[in-house]
């Protein structure tokens, strides 16, 4: 095989895997039913710590906090609710829809230690879960 015909070979394998990428990826995110009414989807996260606290940045553009969960399970954070299409849009032509819809979950481990409160608020679109250390001899959770 000449130089000029192999590059163009291994660019040619280059674009159909980086297709079958992308088709995997929108496969990852299409709407859809989880079988067994699981999530559907992953929200990316941030999990940082201070002398005080853990605090976990939940990236969920257009989901009130009142529609989440945030627990302490076996030493995980489980973040868990819904992402629901509103009412008012569920008949409009959609010409791009690329943030995941139904429900979703996370599970984190949680740096070793003891957690006296989960508390949840939203920062700029994001999910903020700040998890109070407790002090020792506090409650496990």
């Amino acid at each position: 095989m000449t130089s000029d015909r192999s590059r163009k070979w291994m660019w040619g394998d280059a674009v159909v895997l980086l297709d079958q990428m992308q088709r995997l990826n929108h496969q990852g995110f299409a709407p859809g039913r989880a079988a067994g009414g699981g999530a559907n989807w992953e929200p990316p996260a941030d999990m940082l710590e201070t002398d005080h606290e853990v605090l976990v940045l939940v990236a969920l553009p257009g989901v009130d906090v009142e529609q989440t969960e945030a627990i302490i399970e076996d030493g995980m954070l489980v973040v868990r609710g819904r992402r629901i299409l509103p009412a008012e849009l569920r008949t409009a032509r959609i010409h791009r829809l690329e943030l995941p819809q139904g429900r979703f979950e996370r599970r984190l481990p949680l740096p070793a230690g003891r957690y006296d409160a989960v508390h949840r608020s939203s920062v700029n679109g994001c999910l903020l879960v700040t998890l109070h250390k407790a002090s020792r001899g506090g409650a496990r959770r």
